[in-house]
């Protein structure tokens, strides 16, 4: 047994507060991460974790040797980078994750392009709304839209998304053109995730609260429902941007219009050296839009 056997094990449960959670970001078995850090614990002759039914705690002198050993760990994936990056060409899987329909529509294109010009790299797509937990999933690289939220990530901006309010001339024909904020209250609002739109006015980020017969969390059923007449419906440029082209949508309140907002990359401190992830991160911020 060499002094480095277990610390990989014991940082990972350290981190993620489970056995199970650590044997799949490393990759192995709850056995045998569970093994070596029996084993670092008796080497040492000291009880790292506290075990129970109901969860996995640090005793006092796990604290201090996981604040010591995280150091290691880290500046071990920092090498093993380094010698990647000597690498002509990336390899290795990329685990990417983003939204369903802006992932479908406007990054699994890319995707596949990136691919296509780097043949060594293997991709893991992850479609969800959900937002993942990127170091317990052992994701490279989150494709995150609008305003993030506070993170130990890095993150970069790789484009912009427009939020437009829009509805068929029908409807329009039928009830009448919004022409303040305050209308939205007589108007048929297709509802999204949230109860409530985002406006600018007099310089400021105001926020609309709306109600209709509609709620759906799928954009693409909202555009629909709004191409047909049932109401207005305030969706990002890249669900309605052919539809307002061609007239099949109307912009309404644009004086009331948001400030675009970010799409961004984010991954973790200790991928921000990794080529695959450098050089994805590169070509999807040169490619959108």
């Amino acid at each position: 047994m060499t002094n480095w056997e277990g610390i990989s094990e014991f940082v990972a449960v350290a981190e993620s507060g489970s056995f199970t959670a650590a044997a799949k970001k490393l990759s192995t078995s709850v056995a045998q991460v569970s093994r070596r850090v029996s084993r670092l614990e008796e080497r040492l002759a000291v009880k790292l974790i506290n075990r129970t039914t109901r969860k996995v705690t640090l005793s006092e002198a796990g604290q201090v040797y996981f604040q010591q050993c995280r150091h290691l760990v880290e500046g071990l994936a920092q090498a093993d980078i380094a010698v990647s990056q000597m690498q002509s060409s990336p390899k290795g899987l990329l685990k990417v994750t983003a939204p369903v329909t802006y992932g479908e529509q406007n990054l699994a294109p890319l995707l596949n392009q990136f691919l296509l010009r780097y043949p060594d790299v293997d991709l893991e797509l992850d479609l969800t709304n959900q937002k993942l937990d990127l170091i317990d999933s052992g994701i490279d690289v989150a494709i995150r839209l609008g305003r993030l939220e506070d993170s130990s990530l890095i993150a970069r901006r790789l484009s912009s998304r427009q939020l437009f309010v829009c509805a068929s001339q029908s409807y329009l024909d039928r009830y009448g053109e919004p022409h303040s904020l305050a209308e939205l209250n007589q108007h048929q609002c297709l509802r999204g995730s949230t109860a409530a739109w985002r406006f600018r006015s007099q310089g400021k980020e105001v926020s609309q609260r709306i109600s209709g017969r509609i709620t759906c969390n799928s954009g693409i059923a909202l555009r629909d429902a709004a191409k047909r007449g049932l109401g207005l419906v305030q969706l990002p440029d890249y669900y309605v941007k052919e539809d307002l082209a061609n007239g099949h949508l109307i912009e309404v309140l644009r004086q009331y219009r948001d400030e675009s907002n970010g799409i961004w990359a984010l991954y973790p401190k200790n991928r921000h050296l990794s080529p695959k992830v450098r050089l994805l991160v590169d070509f999807l911020a040169a490619k959108l839009p």
